[in-house]
């Protein structure tokens, strides 16, 4: 399934660095998370794909980010949206081809974009060729020991080798049959059946996964988001986890299958080989961990160089909360001189737009909410995390200020923890409806106008949301996201250090200050007294009535 590019011009040179940029790019970058299906259709057969982007990334640069992340489009069968991967050096063909991602990567080059790509180490497709060898050469086949098969419990072991559940819901455990037709082994797999789970400690595997870090970073490619960075290494002899509830304590405690020690072997010598490379090539660590402390580990200075901040993810809008999470971030990263990352929002969870609208409650939101309550929140939010100290993340639309799409029909879903075992969300597939450009009908410009329907329905009132409805207007969300990244890029206090100068504020209130720049932040529904001196740079709302911040907003102020 691997395309050959032997026949065509090399690909970019090993310097990637754009021109004019500074180095250590990373450690104030913003990124901007495209998922590639429904970001931009360039085919009009419904599905975004890498030409489609490839035709936006003017807007990207526009907007103001730095670096532009893809989630997965390499050739998949698509059982998990394409983090179940069968080639890992191929595009799905619903994506486009090799020379596509060429081009994109030359492009974003070109206009000063830098490029990341998903990696998923943890598990491949089912249809990956060694799994397909292991199956069909059976037990003590060496393709085997890729995987980890293992005989079940149980009188003729018809039981699974041990408790885990997958995160999608049931048995982490399938079981296989034998080329004879007899029950066989048992396969892991800590998400889908699809996903069977590599064996770390195969030599093999790891050797694959260095040749497939230098094929992209030979591409021109800039970093690598590692999917499942904290899933790698199993516990040895992989113990039962007991009467816990797995489900609920995921990111809440060390688990036999989550965070072990040993997944730090494998960054050190990912990190060597980023490191031959100039342009400071970077990875970047979905890591789902207890404490942020714990998150540090993972960009230690010989590791990888940023890890997601899934604490400041799921805080609550609280002041209190707020800064508690900011300071124990910056705190955490400090001693291992990592920068501190900020997101909001990505392909997993509830926009924070439809999460703000709602009562404090998880990730996971099935209730629209208070829709203007939800805007007004998520645009504060925004400017608070983008004066922080240290690289942010912002995810495809949410610049649109679009909400999750709470009310899909159950005929269109397609996550596959919808149609597992009862008590899963399922709800991620409201996140990824295709986003909309232009245009009063759907798709809104997602496709060529005479193109299908996208993947996945767009609501009618996205219309007023599209970035042409949007442009040129000062109060929308878009204007508002490229004047704070405007702000951003000039303002070299922005984003660099790992400090933060805290102010005295009232309940409710976050107000600190950052050499010359200051940042307040009014979490509450009422308007709060505040003497406020310097000029106003940008405000999330209108400010209301003077010596007051306005209810649920956040201003910048030169000081």
């Amino acid at each position: 399934m691997t395309q050959n590019l032997a026949d065509t011009p090399r690909p970019l040179s090993a310097d990637t660095t754009p021109a004019g940029e500074p180095s250590r790019w990373w450690r104030d970058a913003v990124i901007y998370q495209v998922y590639p299906r429904s970001f931009a259709d360039a085919n009009g057969d419904g599905m975004g794909d890498l030409p489609g982007v490839r035709s936006r990334l003017p807007y990207l640069r526009d907007l103001g980010v730095d670096a532009v992340w893809l989630s997965p489009f390499y050739a998949s069968p698509q059982a998990d949206a394409g983090y179940d991967v069968a080639d890992y050096r191929a595009v799905d063909p619903m994506f486009g081809t090799l020379l596509d991602a060429d081009a994109l990567i030359r492009d974003a080059h070109e206009l000063g974009l830098r490029i990341i790509v998903d990696l998923v180490p943890n598990h491949s497709s089912e249809q990956h060729e060694w799994f397909q060898r292991a199956l069909r050469e059976g037990p003590g086949s060496p393709l085997r020991e890729r995987y980890h098969f293992r005989g079940g419990k149980g009188e003729n072991g018809e039981l699974p080798p041990n408790d885990w559940e997958s995160i999608f819901g049931g048995p982490a455990w399938t079981r296989t049959t034998n080329p004879d037709g007899t029950p066989g082994d048992w396969y892991l797999h800590l998400f889908a059946p699809e996903q069977p789970d590599f064996n770390w400690d195969s030599p093999a595997v790891a050797d694959e996964f260095r040749s497939i870090l230098r094929f992209w970073l030979d591409m021109g490619v800039d970093g690598f988001r590692v999917d499942v960075a904290h899933g790698l290494v199993k516990a040895p002899g992989l113990p039962d986890l007991g009467s816990h509830d797995q489900l609920k304590l995921l990111g809440n405690d060390v688990m036999p299958f989550f965070d072990q020690d040993g997944v730090h072997e494998i960054y050190r010598a990912w990190r060597r080989i980023l490191d031959e490379y100039p342009g400071e090539r970077i990875a970047v660590a979905e890591a789902w961990t207890p404490t942020v402390e714990r998150t540090a580990n993972y960009v230690r200075p010989d590791e990888l160089h940023q890890a997601f901040n899934f604490q400041y993810l799921g805080t609550a809008w609280d002041a209190a909360e707020l800064r508690t999470v900011i300071d124990s971030s910056l705190a955490a990263m400090r001693p291992v001189d990592a920068p501190a990352t900020w997101v909001l929002s990505n392909h997993d969870v509830t926009r924070h737009a439809t999460r703000f609208a709602n009562p404090p409650g998880g990730t996971q939101i099935r209730e629209r909410g208070d829709r203007e309550l939800g805007l007004r929140r998520a645009r504060a939010a925004t400017l608070l995390m983008l004066a922080l100290p240290g690289s942010a993340y912002v995810y495809q639309g949410e610049e649109l200020g679009l909400p999750d799409v709470t009310d899909l029909p159950d005929e269109v879903r397609q996550d596959p923890s919808f149609f597992r075992a009862s008590g899963q969300d399922g709800f991620r597939d409201g996140c990824r409806v295709p986003i909309p450009w232009s245009g009063t009908a759907a798709p809104y410009g997602f496709g060529p106008a005479q193109g299908g329907p996208s993947w996945l329905p767009q609501p009618a009132e996205w219309a007023e949301l599209s970035v042409e409805a949007q442009t040129g207007d000062p109060t929308s969300t878009l204007e508002l996201y490229r004047s704070a990244l405007a702000i951003r890029r000039a303002d070299a206090a922005l984003g660099a250090g790992s400090e933060v100068t805290w102010l005295p504020a009232p309940e409710g209130v976050l107000a600190f200050r950052r050499d010359s720049f200051v940042c307040l932040v009014n979490t509450t529904g009422a308007a709060v007294p505040f003497a406020t001196e310097g000029r106003l740079l940008l405000s999330s709302t209108e400010q209301g009535e003077p010596g007051a911040l306005a209810p649920d907003s956040t201003s910048w102020w030169a000081v």
